[in-house]
């Protein structure tokens, strides 16, 4: 059986579905944003060493 769902009702749900959809693209591009800054962050020097450190074999450490 269809369901019957007056006018007002259904623009009242696009509305809100619109507001979602764009709460969701501001939601991603902050994110991305946050993303772009750690990505470009320095790796600190300690860490770089660490990391040539495990890339030694075993013998070289």
């Amino acid at each position: 059986m269809i369901e019957h769902v007056p006018m007002e009702d259904q623009r009242k749900g696009a509305a809100s579905l619109d507001e979602a959809r764009l709460r969701q693209q501001a939601i991603g591009v902050k994110l991305r944003q946050m993303f772009d800054e750690v990505v470009n962050e320095p790796v600190p020097d300690e860490f770089l060493d660490i990391l040539r450190k495990a890339d030694k074999p075993s013998g070289e450490r």
